[in-house]
């Protein structure tokens, strides 16, 4: 099992993953033809999340999906960003209990 920080940087490289994606789908809106690129994101064995990157099955633009996407990543980010520092910050702690 992974420890707390793990699991968060693995929440954070998931989120940033997505940030990328829906960055590239908004950016190729006038693209003609152009497949959305989606993330999925699946639970690892030994805890935290994985990411797989797929296109859309058919083109065409999904501005409103990719916008809210973006603030769900963010969002994402900044809540194991904060679970993150807590992690440290609790071993920071018990380090300078044993001191």
């Amino acid at each position: 099992m992974l420890s707390t920080a793990s699991m968060a940087l693995s929440g954070m490289n998931a989120a940033q993953e997505n940030l990328r994606s829906r960055g590239h789908n908004i950016a190729n809106l006038g693209t003609q033809n152009f497949r959305r690129e989606q993330v999925q994101q699946a639970e690892a064995a030994a805890g935290g999340t994985v990411t797989t990157l797929v296109r859309a099955p058919v083109p065409g633009p999904a501005m409103a999906e990719d916008l809210v996407g973006q603030l769900q990543a963010k969002n994402a980010f900044m809540a194991n960003l904060a679970v993150f520092k807590s992690a440290d910050r609790m071993a920071d702690a018990l380090v300078n209990m044993k001191a």
